[in-house]
């Protein structure tokens, strides 16, 4: 019966959202505010259909959010189309790194001040907290490959990295707390989990996506092979990508993030710098449209791209209904919730300014990348991991309270907040737009020109 039961609940839940998508697009909230109110709903003793713990499922809820994340950053690669050289990777690369040590630094000083947290247990929240989500702040990302557009490109790029630059501290953190070598002087952190594990991972990462959209295009134009497989090919590659890194004591997310980046870098590289017409896998295309020698790598990235926009999606519910559910175990406390509210209010917009100076983002732009430090699946992949690799009693619990309040608060108040601001920022970006436009028609330069 009770499988019966989740048949109705989760048909009833997608049907429905499927059915008010473009509602939502014009309200103050977010699918996955709904989503977590489910998960509370069904987790609820009354129902009991969602019975889940934080600290005794941690090994099911590690594997459960990993897929979800490696999904979405695969996803989020494929939508960055500018090469590495070009200035606007500069701001995610400066959030992910300089920004990312900021938050630690300043989660872990709070951690000790006011939730009584040990230095490691301390540096560990830091960690879990720090990085951004790629799953639950899609609208605040590229909307597509051809989208350049500054705020989301920096806030695309900066969930994309930090997923991965996150994990040095965790396994900081879990070495202060001894549960992972660290070496003398930390030397051994220092070389084999900062060093090493970054650069192999996005050389990994790098390697097997360029390696199979190089074979894949080569299939198509040349021999008229390979079609028709593009959902095989975004789960191989996904696949390939993360277990190469992981056998080499790599991080997979950062490999995963690189594979998607470097099969749209082999798209660029045959399609030219200026983005073509997007070839989508929609239910119309034929074989020709995935072999013919113009539009095959334009093809392969945009069907590989549609299908890993699905798979995020249903990843996005499964995850944040289970958030919901484990919220019945949290024990509210105005400590925590104080100690939530300087996440979002001073520490994110404190690392971001401080990271982003001498960039070229606007303020208006600045103001926006520090308020939508979205956080999400990453950080309770990331709660789970520490849970399973020994961090135990009074340290766990307020690992898991904190961690999953600071989620759920993000769900809330990034999700109400999240069309009226970037709709209004829409439309300040259109008038300048248009001025900018005006001013050039109307300058003596121009109108002489259009005399002669």
């Amino acid at each position: 019966m009770t499988f019966t039961l989740w048949y109705l609940t989760v048909g009833v839940l997608l049907v429905l959202m499927a059915l008010t998508g473009s509602v939502l697009k014009r309200l103050p909230m977010t699918a996955a505010m709904f989503y977590v109110a489910a998960g509370l709903i069904l987790s609820m003793s009354s129902v009991g259909l969602l019975r889940l713990d934080v600290i005794r499922d941690a090994p099911l809820l590690e594997r459960f959010t990993e897929v979800a994340v490696v999904i979405s950053l695969f996803g989020a690669g494929l939508k960055l189309r500018l090469p590495i050289r070009n200035r606007r990777w500069i701001p995610p690369l400066l959030l992910a790194s300089v920004g990312m040590a900021i938050t630690v630094a300043l989660v872990a000083v709070a951690g000790v001040a006011s939730l009584g947290l040990s230095v490691g247990a301390a540096v560990l929240l830091g960690a879990l907290l720090a990085p951004t989500d790629p799953v639950l702040a899609s609208e605040v990302q590229v909307e597509h490959a051809a989208d350049k557009e500054r705020l989301r490109f920096t806030l695309t790029g900066e969930a994309g990295l930090n997923d991965g630059t996150a994990f040095p501290f965790v396994m900081l953190g879990l070495g202060l707390l001894g549960g992972h070598e660290l070496g003398a002087s930390a030397i051994r952190w220092m070389a084999v989990d900062v060093f090493w594990a970054i650069a192999a991972g996005l050389a990994v990462g790098t390697l097997c996506g360029s390696a199979v959209g190089r074979l894949v295009v080569h299939l198509r134009r040349d021999h008229r092979e390979a079609v028709g497989t593009d959902d095989f090919l975004a789960l191989g590659l996904i696949a390939l990508a993360y277990g190469a890194a992981i056998l080499i004591h790599s991080y997979g997310f950062l490999s995963v993030f690189a594979a998607g980046l470097a099969l749209r870098r082999i798209e660029r590289e045959y399609s030219g710098e200026d983005a073509p017409p997007e070839v989508r896998a929609a239910a119309h295309a034929t074989d020709e449209d995935a072999t013919d020698p113009d539009k095959a790598p334009a093809y392969m990235a945009e069907a590989v791209l549609g299908f890993n926009q699905q798979l995020e999606r249903l990843g996005e519910v499964a995850v944040v209904l289970v958030l919901g559910g484990l919220l019945t175990q949290v024990a509210w406390s105005i400590t925590t919730v104080l100690f939530i509210a300087a996440l979002f209010l001073v520490v994110r917009p404190l690392a971001s300014f401080i990271s982003l100076l001498g960039t070229r983002l606007t303020t208006r732009q600045r103001v926006l990348v520090a308020w939508f430090g979205v956080r999400g699946v990453g950080s309770v992949y990331y709660l789970a991991f520490a849970l399973t690799h020994g961090v135990t009693g009074s340290d766990a619990r307020v690992l898991a309270d904190v961690t999953l309040m600071a989620v759920a608060a993000s769900v809330v108040v990034h999700g109400i907040s999240v069309t009226p601001l970037m709709r209004r920022y829409a439309h300040q970006r259109e008038l300048r737009h248009h001025a900018r436009a005006d001013a050039t028609a109307s300058s003596p330069s121009t109108t002489a020109a259009k005399r002669s």
